[in-house]
């Protein structure tokens, strides 16, 4: 059933998919497809504009229109939905996270892993991994370690490491499971490795966010890598 009603509006053409309102919005209404912003459904959006603030490119605004109605008990159960489907992708219990001492290889001419554990991806990592206890986390844009030739000794060396894209990705999921991760691991210090291509921008707003939410005082760096490797401190 529709009602006239408040709702976000999202213009295509203004949005640069940065992702910067999609941990904005609490009942995830917003998420990032082919690289734009669009809302996922009607009746989980309740039109207060929590977004509004987060978008650099003022693509959105709110407009009243005939709309379904919001549904709070389908945004509860659509976020439960979400997050199981999330964690268990892969089939990566915390049962079987990997942690190892990193060893350098012998064979002539091969650069050393400076990885200590698996796995990587955010979306896939256990919240009580034992690799995130009392450690420097390292949040890495997945483009990184390639445009970075060095980014195993300048980013890895005794650190925890997670990846995603900020661009494709779910940043509110993103943004739940780091704040999980933060609340119970002891994490000291958080570096947010990005690229200086604007899609990469909502990585800093997830990890402020998952900070602030964690209810921990852990210092962020952001650190920026061109698209021709060179690495740069904001």
């Amino acid at each position: 059933m529709k009602i006239r009603r408040k709702i976000i509006k999202i213009d295509e053409e203004l949005c640069d998919g940065c992702g910067q309102c999609v941990p904005a919005c609490a009942e995830g209404a917003i998420q990032i497809v082919e690289g734009k912003a669009r809302l996922v459904s009607e009746k989980y959006c309740d039109g207060l504009g929590a977004c509004l603030g987060e978008c650099p490119k003022g693509a959105i605004s709110i407009e009243e229109r005939e709309a379904e109605a919001f549904d709070e008990e389908e945004v509860t159960a659509y976020l439960e939905k979400k997050e199981k489907e999330e964690a268990l992708a892969c089939g990566w219990p915390s049962t079987v996270a990997q942690l190892w001492k990193t060893k350098e290889y012998r064979e002539e001419g091969k650069m050393p892993s400076l990885l200590s554990h698996w796995p990587v991806k955010l979306r896939l990592v256990p919240p009580n991994a034992p690799y995130f206890k009392n450690s420097e986390l390292v949040i890495a844009a997945d483009c990184c370690p390639f445009a970075c030739g060095s980014f195993h000794q300048d980013f890895l060396q005794g650190r925890a490491v997670v990846t995603g894209c900020p661009k494709f990705d779910d940043l509110q999921f993103y943004q739940q499971k780091l704040t999980e991760i933060l609340r119970h691991s002891g994490i000291r210090k958080i570096i947010v490795a990005v690229m200086e291509v604007p899609c990469c921008s909502g990585w800093m707003s997830v990890a402020q966010k998952a900070v602030s939410d964690s209810g921990k005082e852990i210092p962020i760096e952001e650190e920026v890598i061109g698209v021709k490797g060179e690495v740069s401190r904001n």
